[in-house]
């Protein structure tokens, strides 16, 4: 028994020894390793930290306060108690403090984002959560929008939304109906929305659909079942539907466009007779999302602003921190539609 007790053991000793002598034991690949000197040389080493890529710094003229004040707190309060969405806060809009807190006008406004917060594409510059089978519609969301808005005592306020790609009219009447109630509960205010002609004729007077960048960049920049011409369509038959209504559009700039493909632009938005156009910085949401090719200078946005007019448009609102949204140019539609005695809608799509 002691001799076979005896053998089972020298046996294992044999395996244990084989195994150390055909892999090295974890120890010492740890003295093969740099040592702790050899990281305090590396974080010292000059040449090493200076080949490290390098953040790009924010210009100056793109960073904004912190959002405060109590109108700020309201909007946001009254948002969560209805569970309604913005875009100002999905987009993460660097104006969300200015427009909600009043600014220097002291007239807040916000833009509500309807069908809630998941939408059927992805495109790259945009930092809203992306879902090919978004839950069902709040059948509330009309209801609660326009309650939400006459609480609030705007002047103005935009109504955008998500893609619903799986939803058979797009969310069209779903839409309507929000601008319907919204005119029942509060109709003294100027409203802006964001399918055509069930949306057009639905009682808003400002309808608004993004380009988002020039014709070459599109495949890059939007999702695959959005495009330029399908854009450009989309403004010509809403016009051509309510032929008072304003089309308005919005460009970003800093995504590698040339001068060129800008005007270009230009030229093909006024073909169509869009009466507004905007431009604004692109800035990146997040690390997964597009880089930004260029910060361009404010100087650059004022050439914009000039080359526009003089094209014919009827207001642009050119500036880095300017989006789609922005009330500088909401303000200017609404002293153009007060004048025609007309009460306010904007769509954003």
């Amino acid at each position: 028994m002691l001799a076979r007790t005896s053998t089972r053991v020298l046996r294992r000793c044999n395996q244990r020894l084989n195994s150390t002598t055909t892999a090295k034991p974890f120890s010492a690949k740890l003295k093969e390793g740099p040592s702790f000197d050899d990281f305090l040389k590396a974080g010292g080493d000059k040449d090493a930290i200076a080949d490290l890529p390098k953040r790009t710094k924010l210009p100056e003229w793109l960073k904004t306060e912190i959002p405060a004040g109590g109108s700020f707190a309201k909007i946001k309060k009254d948002l969560r108690g209805l569970k309604l969405n913005t875009v100002c806060e999905e987009a993460r809009c660097p104006n969300i403090g200015d427009c909600w807190g009043g600014g220097e006008d002291k007239t807040a406004t916000a833009t509500i984002m309807l069908m809630g917060d998941e939408c059927t594409r992805g495109c790259r510059f945009c930092s809203v959560k992306t879902n090919r089978k978004p839950g069902p519609l709040d059948v509330n969301e009309p209801e609660n929008t326009a309650e939400a808005i006459s609480r609030w005592g705007l002047d103005y306020v935009v109504l955008t939304s998500v893609d619903r790609d799986d939803i058979a009219d797009g969310g069209a009447n779903h839409f309507a109906t929000t601008v319907e109630l919204i005119k029942q509960k509060a109709p003294q205010i100027l409203r802006g929305p964001l399918s055509v002609d069930r949306v057009a004729l639905s009682g808003l007077d400002v309808y608004a659909h993004n380009i988002e960048t020039v014709e070459n960049l599109q495949h890059i920049v939007r999702d695959r079942r959005a495009g330029f011409k399908q854009s450009l369509s989309v403004l010509e038959r809403a016009k051509a539907t309510k032929p008072t209504l304003i089309t308005k559009t919005s460009m970003m700039l800093g995504l590698g466009e040339t001068d060129e493909e800008v005007l270009h632009a230009l030229k093909a938005l006024r073909a169509v007779d869009v009466d507004v156009v905007t431009f604004g910085q692109y800035m990146r949401p997040t690390k997964k999302h597009m880089k930004v090719e260029e910060y361009i200078h404010p100087s650059k946005f004022d050439h914009w602003a000039e080359v526009a007019k003089g094209l014919g448009f009827r207001y642009v609102a050119s500036g880095p921190l300017v989006r789609s949204s922005y009330k500088a140019g909401e303000f200017f539609i609404k002293n153009v539609l007060l004048k025609k005695g007309a009460k306010v809608l904007v769509k954003q799509s």
